[in-house]
């Protein structure tokens, strides 16, 4: 669901982002393959509110940012905005499981739940979604296509083994 008012789009490895806010704060990041990507672009367009988030976005996308500092305003279910909260837990370049996050939040026995709100994070990369992953290690679902979640887990593991 598309709450915002606001949108404006950007280049980046992954294709054109689209991104949304109410004015104040971020309110989704879309890439090409999620299903919010074209209504998305029925609001209204204006650049001046993303200034920040698009600086940061290139910064990421070259390797020099591994946190983002932006106003972000997720819409969600309460239980869904926990779930993303623990994703910023999330370090740059480590991956967690689905049943890691669920113990996190003291539902141990939530693991699906914890991966169907992780489907519907309006704010993705910003909000690391990309790095949850399979209790077995693979690489599951993702809502802006599989190939961009290997895309941004091979790009945190190249850039990270540089920093350091």
């Amino acid at each position: 669901m598309i709450t915002s008012h606001l949108y404006t789009t950007m280049s980046s490895p992954l294709g054109e982002i689209v991104l949304t806010s109410n004015g104040e704060a971020i309110t989704g990041l879309y890439t090409p393959e999620h299903h919010y990507y074209i209504q998305a672009q029925k609001e209204t367009h204006d650049p001046k509110p993303f200034q920040q988030g698009i600086k940061q976005l290139n910064e990421y996308f070259a390797g020099k940012r591994n946190k983002f500092d932006l106003p972000l305003a997720p819409v969600g279910t309460e239980f869904q905005k926990r779930v993303w909260k623990a994703l910023n837990d999330i370090g740059y370049g480590e991956t967690k499981s689905y049943g890691e996050i669920a113990k996190s939040l003291n539902h141990p026995n939530a693991s699906r739940a914890v991966g169907m709100a992780n489907s519907k994070n309006p704010i993705c990369i910003i909000i690391p979604c990309h790095r949850v992953i399979g209790m077995n290690g693979k690489l599951t679902g993702y809502a802006g296509g599989i190939q961009a979640k290997e895309w941004l887990l091979n790009h945190e593991a190249t850039v990270g083994s540089t920093k350091g």
